[in-house]
């Protein structure tokens, strides 16, 4: 089938060709412009937003304003799904950070799909425990281990490509974004990536790109020893 959002998600994946087309049928493209909301915490409607191209952030906002991001949607990545799970508004903000085609789903419609398809409900809930396990891990690192280990645990946790024996990742969004994922200030950050480097753990490179000189030591550090 073309290249649809449908054929890109996992919680999709195992439809027949023939149901994959009809599920795109029920979706309602959207383009969505850099920063750019998709949707705002107690918005009325309930919507599952499918990511097609592009990246979306998902964010809560503190008392003072400012951005928690809570994680980083790409190509087949889904949200919105405990709006139509609960029927209740969204307590986030979603927000693209790139210029972004999404696939999007009224509440109604998705209900009748997983009527006709239970399997997609299993699978999404998978993935909600999935995510669920993975926000536990990470409240756990924030109140047990310093921003050195934090940031190891993300660096690691990218895609990493290795070359010659030292592995390389590329930050997928900003610095200051980076360090709302790891609770830090971007100073504080920028200071973490430095200690990192003078102990010859990691080197960053021009613009994203950090290299892993030591996963070892670093893997290590990630694990609070």
């Amino acid at each position: 089938m073309p290249d649809t959002c449908v054929a890109r998600v996992p919680v999709f994946a195992g439809l027949s060709e023939e149901d994959q087309t009809a599920v795109a049928g029920r979706a309602r493209p959207v383009h969505l412009a850099t920063g750019e909301i998709a949707y705002a915490a107690t918005d009325p409607t309930s919507r599952l937003l499918v990511v097609h191209t592009g990246r979306l952030k998902i964010f809560r906002l503190s008392a003072d304003g400012s951005e928690q991001i809570v994680r980083i949607l790409g190509p087949g990545d889904f949200t919105g799904e405990t709006s139509i799970l609960t029927g209740r508004p969204p307590d986030d903000y979603a927000a693209a950070m790139d210029d972004s085609q999404l696939c999007v789903f009224r509440h109604e419609d998705l209900e009748e799909l997983v009527r006709q398809h239970p399997g997609i409900a299993l699978r999404m809930l998978s993935t909600v425990s999935e995510r669920l396990s993975a926000t536990e891990q990470r409240l756990n690192a924030l109140g047990s281990h310093d921003i050195e280990s934090r940031l190891a645990g993300y660096l690691l946790g990218l895609r990493v490509t290795w070359l010659e024996g030292e592995g390389v990742v590329t930050l997928p969004m900003a610095k200051k974004d980076v360090a709302s994922v790891i609770d830090a200030s971007p100073e504080s950050l920028s200071r973490a990536l430095a200690r990192l480097a003078s102990r010859g753990l990691i080197s960053v490179g021009e613009g994203r790109s950090v290299s892993i000189m030591q996963p070892a030591l670093l893997q290590r550090l990630a694990d609070g020893a």
